[in-house]
């Protein structure tokens, strides 16, 4: 365990469909150590994701707690379903049967606090990047975009039950993943792109009705300063390292 002259050491780790982020921060949230990462390989298990997150702590000072963002819906630290690391070679590719099999009700929360030695917290990688950013006051909603789309909603600091808005059609045959995901914006390039990512906000906002809506994730920056300007007072565009600041305050939520 490590001296604690400003609280617990928490090694937050930000799971992504292209590459796996991970650092040390104190309780203030800042970071005590460079981030490392390693891209993330394919097909994924969950016992080789508990390789990989012990792999990098290894790598870092040593913590007192670990938090963890992945892609999917998890209750209590159990996946009920993640998109990419049931696939052979990544996103869009075949899914496996036994993946799905091995990944469905595991409980990496169990896996990763018994392999490392301490405390754990495993959510969905957009509610992590929401603890990092919300202020705690009125409803707010974080979208992420990267490989998908990512999301998670707050009333104050309370977690509300996870929706996975990137599996709901746009229109018949077409998901939020399919449209406004990595490989869409590399079709059509940031121009393009950055129109869906406000149609996308224009159609999510009469459902949720946000005081404040937080788009982040590693393509979070990429949209054009052109639909920056139509997307609202109420929208704001926050750094992509939330995924990591997140860890330390989700200890402090309501989840």
């Amino acid at each position: 365990m490590s001296e604690e002259p400003h609280g617990p050491l928490t090694l937050a780790v930000d799971c992504g469909g292209g590459g796996i982020k991970a650092s040390v921060l104190d309780a203030r949230g800042t970071m005590i150590a460079q981030p490392t990462r390693t891209p993330t390989p394919y097909p994924l298990p969950p016992d080789m994701l508990v390789d990989l997150v012990e792999d990098l702590g290894r790598k870092l000072p040593a913590c007192d707690r670990v938090s963890v963002g992945m892609p999917g819906m998890l209750r209590h630290g159990v996946v009920i379903h993640t998109p990419h690391y049931v696939c052979k070679s990544g996103p869009r590719t075949r899914v496996l049967p036994e993946l799905v099999e091995q990944w469905h009700h595991c409980d990496i929360r169990r896996a990763l606090a018994e392999r490392i030695g301490v405390p754990a917290l495993v959510l969905n990688d957009a509610e992590v990047a929401g603890a990092g950013v919300i202020t705690g006051t009125g409803l707010e909603v974080i979208v992420t975009l990267g490989t998908g789309l990512g999301n998670s909603v707050w009333d104050g600091r309370r977690l509300a039950p996870h929706m996975e808005i990137s599996r709901m059609p746009v229109r018949w045959g077409l998901i939020y993943d399919d449209y406004i995901g990595e490989h869409e914006r590399l079709r059509l390039g940031d121009a393009h792109w950055s129109r869906r990512v406000r149609r996308v906000v224009d159609a999510l906002r009469p459902a949720l009705l946000w005081d404040r809506l937080y788009i982040g994730g590693g393509n979070g920056v990429r949209i054009a300063a052109s639909q920056r300007r139509l997307l609202g007072d109420d929208v704001v565009i926050v750094p992509n390292d939330a995924g990591i600041r997140g860890g330390v305050r989700c200890w402090e939520m309501d989840l």
